[in-house]
């Protein structure tokens, strides 16, 4: 099999295309591709472009973990510089579908900056799904390990729980975030972001990604913690998101048609590409 690599900051995918792999590989196949040290090693696969009538381009995403994704900010990034790359798309805007919605994305300088309307931010338990009665899951309490932590929840095509704190780090998210993922509360298990405001215009993100663990940067996660601070009152609809990996801009646009006022949600950031990569047979002779 032929993959092509990329990285948005840091976070980085295989891009398989169906013209070199008519079948999407199964789920132990997924996981001995990504595993970093008896395959080629990601954060997750990007299967496309499929056909599909209701967008230009149909995409699945896969967690290294060999689950399936309904969206990845960064993925949907990367793809789309795949798709210009080789050349079908040039720079005027195109619709992706994927599992979670269908997005509009616009490649910019070259390749190395893409822009996508990631969709809108619902914080409906039912949509996300958060269990309990039906409500906006925002700052609630959550115990996890004997601490008090407050949450809010949110969907943009897949879930996320969003913790405001005074200070964040990668050892607490890598502590808590598995806890978090697979908590109770969340029946099909859940994206997780630490979230540190900066200030009105400034948050910082650590962030344990469900299906992959922890994350050194993620589109959708940006997104969702951006659309908690500004409903919180935190920050205002433009900020950058800074990460591990490096920074995203989003803005969130008005729609008066909310009584929060939340509408569509832009992300800007750029992709690298990284290599042309080939899976020798031999790898995965030891799956049987």
């Amino acid at each position: 099999m032929k993959f092509t690599k990329y990285h948005a900051l840091g976070n980085d995918y295989l891009v398989l295309d169906p013209m070199d792999s008519a079948t999407v590989p199964d789920a132990a196949t997924i996981r001995r591709i990504c595993h970093r040290n008896f395959g080629l090693g990601s954060d997750g696969i990007l299967y496309g472009p499929t056909k599909c009538k209701e967008a230009d381009f149909g995409l699945r995403i896969f967690n290294p973990d060999g689950s399936e994704a309904e969206k990845s900010g960064n993925g949907l990034r990367i793809f789309s510089r795949y798709l210009w790359e080789r050349q079908q798309v040039g720079t005027t805007p195109f619709h992706i579908l994927t599992e979670g919605g269908k997005v509009l994305a616009q490649v910019r300088e070259q390749g190395r900056l893409v822009e996508v309307d990631m969709g809108c931010v619902c914080f409906n338990s039912r949509e996300i799904p958060v269990a309990g009665e039906a409500r906006e899951v925002l700052d609630e309490p959550l115990c996890i390990e004997g601490t008090n932590y407050r949450f809010s929840a949110a969907t943009i095509g897949n879930p996320h729980c969003v913790i405001p704190l005074p200070e964040v780090n990668a050892d607490l998210a890598r502590r808590i975030g598995p806890r978090v993922e697979n908590h109770p509360l969340f029946p099909q298990r859940t994206n997780v972001q630490l979230l540190q405001v900066l200030d009105r215009h400034n948050i910082r993100i650590e962030i344990w990604e469900r299906g992959a663990g922890y994350t050194l940067a993620s589109g959708s996660s940006s997104s969702a913690a951006a659309a908690v601070a500004y409903r919180l009152g935190t920050c205002e609809r433009d900020v950058t998101v800074h990460m591990p990996g490096g920074c995203l801009k989003i803005a969130i646009a008005v729609d008066p048609n909310r009584d929060d006022g939340i509408g569509n949600i832009r992300m800007s950031g750029p992709v690298t590409r990284i290599a042309e990569m080939s899976l020798d047979a031999e790898a995965l002779q030891e799956l049987g």
